[in-house]
């Protein structure tokens, strides 16, 4: 069968189902007009017994007020409301018209029969009362057969609506369900046209469009995904579908290209980042051994096919010397000259191997005619050389010449750290030590003390401190000039230095005072240590342009913490001791006094 008769007898079945289902539509739409039919009928019948109710009750209510209160108002009411009264066949056939039935009717006449006793006994209260005879008109209006009366027509009324209630619902019910039946059916023919549209559009797309398009389309989709394996076949007709498969080899070809170049871009951009983290770290660095971990982290990642190490010019010996390795390199030696490496030699990285002809270095060490790849990279400053990197490759790989960026910033990076580490050692050391005898100054005092009190308050130990003065220092100024006064400055910070145990810390204190920190020791220990501190000074032989100064002698106040003082007191207490060992005498050590000891001074032998 052709396709263009399927289509025709598709389309003439959808156009069918469409007048089936506008149809049922319409037939659900009626039985939902009657639903509301129904409703509204109820609403008829509801309002008229409403009415007829609320006249008995009003008519009876100004009955009573006329035959209590004698009010002509009232009465003047009553017989206009009365006048407005329809006879009981016209409330009947209003009720009729309005929908009720036979039986409901009779329940309703009931209910008239007794309005219509009622009013007969309202009209002889009335009588009553007008002829002054209000006692009668009370009693019949108020009898208790009055409100049995009243009573039947409310009971008759409700029995009347409950009747219509119950027949209404069970209208509307019908209506509802003729309404839902409909619905559903109008509903399924509609989805029956649609599905049956669907088919047909299914169809028609399936046969018209030509195969080729399924596979161009799985090309795209794999080609989408970044899968540029796939290939779009090949189309020799000159068309949409042809002019598809050329476009996308075209963008096959493209998407390659650039997946190739966010490759290199993403290993680029991680590459600079991981030396960019290393460079962070270096720069955090306090110590050359924290650099040298840093080092030996960073550098294997950033080139994993090469062992290397870092050598650090040792300028006393005149060699390079290994800081670090990674890798486990296995050509170079660990100590060297820095002649025997041509990349110091000529202040740029050198590279030796087979494949570029050159001299190696005379560091390298290796068996037979083979020259083993290596490289070379000084690391330089504005003072000249003071470090080299060496790499070689591991076994199985070869120096990368596309890499050699990566090893250039390394390079920069790794001398520019050492070379700062270097700057900050050299600026701490002028800044802590004091220039003339090279000994810790008062700014590293404060930071010392700080720490060695805090240490001795939380392991609950002692912690002594010796305070130190140049007995008549000033009359080496005065009698042989300021360049003698620093001599024996110089002379007595070194016999200081050289006084010094493990766990001792020496500072000038200022002008001719030092100060000696000894924690750990007790009050006998320190003075002890003081005593003996005090005889080397005393020892001391001091020539100065080629004059002997004399005796040096010194006084020593010594303070214990806890024992004499607080700890935060330690230094103040040492310094009053130093000022009573010179105030008795000089030349001697004089110890802290405690509230329960006076200990005495312990003076130089005669």
């Amino acid at each position: 069968m052709r396709l263009a008769t399927i289509t025709n007898w598709a389309y003439g079945c959808t156009v069918a189902l469409a007048l089936a289902s506008c149809s049922t539509m319409l037939l659900a739409s009626a039985a939902q007009d009657r639903e509301r039919a129904a409703v509204a009928q109820r609403y008829e019948l509801d309002h008229a017994t409403s009415m007829i109710s609320e006249e008995v009750f009003a008519l009876s209510a100004l009955a009573r007020q006329y035959a209590v209160a004698g009010d002509a108002s009232a009465l003047a009411a009553y017989r206009h409301e009365l006048k407005r009264l329809r006879v009981v066949e016209d409330r009947v056939k209003h009720i009729r018209d309005a929908g009720a039935g036979a039986d409901e009717l009779n329940a309703l006449r009931d209910a008239l029969r007794w309005t219509d006793a009622l009013q007969d006994e309202q009209q002889q209260a009335l009588t009553a009362a007008e002829t002054g005879d209000r006692t009668t008109a009370i009693n019949i209006l108020f009898a208790s057969e009055y409100e049995r009366e009243l009573d039947r027509v409310r009971s008759d009324i409700e029995r009347f609506q409950y009747r219509i209630d119950q027949r209404t619902d069970a209208e509307v019910k019908a209506a509802i369900s003729t309404s839902k039946l409909w619905r559903t059916a109008s509903e399924v023919v509609l989805g029956g046209t649609g599905f049956l549209f669907l088919c047909v559009l299914f169809f028609v797309f399936r046969q018209r469009v030509l195969r080729p398009v399924v596979k161009l389309s799985d090309v795209v989709s794999r080609l989408a995904a970044q899968d540029y394996a796939a290939e779009p076949p090949e189309y020799e007709q000159i068309d949409e579908i042809g002019d598809m498969a050329q476009a996308l080899r075209v963008f096959r070809e493209n998407g390659i290209e650039r997946q190739r170049l966010e490759q290199e871009r993403d290993a680029d951009r991680a590459m600079r980042d991981l030396i960019s983290r290393m460079t962070q770290r270096m720069q955090r660095c306090d110590t050359l051994a924290d650099l040298e971990g840093v080092i030996q982290r960073f550098a294997p990642e950033v080139m994993p096919e090469l062992a290397g190490r870092l050598y650090l010019l040792d300028s006393s010996r005149n060699v390079l010397v290994e800081g670090c390795s990674w890798l486990d390199p296995v050509h170079s030696r660990a100590e060297f000259s820095p002649l025997s490496c041509w990349g110091l030699r000529r202040g740029n990285e050198h590279r030796a191997s087979d494949g570029h002809v050159d001299v190696p270095c005379g560091h390298l060490e290796w068996s037979g005619d083979h020259v083993p790849e290596s490289l070379c990279m000084p690391l330089t400053a504005q003072q000249g050389a003071f470090g080299l990197l060496y790499f070689e490759p591991l076994p199985g790989r070869r120096l990368s010449d596309g890499r050699d960026v990566y090893l250039k910033m390394l390079a920069e990076n790794i001398a520019l750290a050492l070379d700062n580490l270097r700057l900050r050692d050299a600026l701490r050391d002028l800044a802590m030590a004091d220039p003339l005898t090279k000994l810790a100054n008062r700014r590293q005092l404060d930071t010392m003390l700080e720490v060695q009190l805090t240490e001795s308050e939380r392991h609950g130990a002692p912690i002594s401190c010796a305070m130190i003065d140049i007995d008549h220092f000033k009359r080496f100024n005065d009698d042989h000039g300021h360049d003698a006064g620093d001599a024996v400055l110089r002379a007595v910070g070194a016999t200081l230095q050289r006084s010094i145990r493990e766990g001792n810390l020496v500072f000038r204190y200022g002008g001719e005072e030092f100060l000696m920190l000894m924690p750990g020791m007790d009050v006998d220990q320190a003075a002890e240590r003081a005593e003996e501190v005090r005889t080397r000074i005393a020892a001391l032989h001091v020539v100065h342009d080629g004059k002997a100064l004399g005796s040096i002698t010194a006084s020593v106040g010594v303070a214990t913490a806890p024992v004499h003082c607080p700890r935060d007191r330690l230094t103040q207490t040492a310094d009053a001791a130093l000022l009573r060992a010179k105030q008795g005498g000089r030349n001697q050590v004089v110890v802290a006094a405690t509230r329960m000891d006076e200990r005495p001074a312990i003076t130089a032998s005669a």
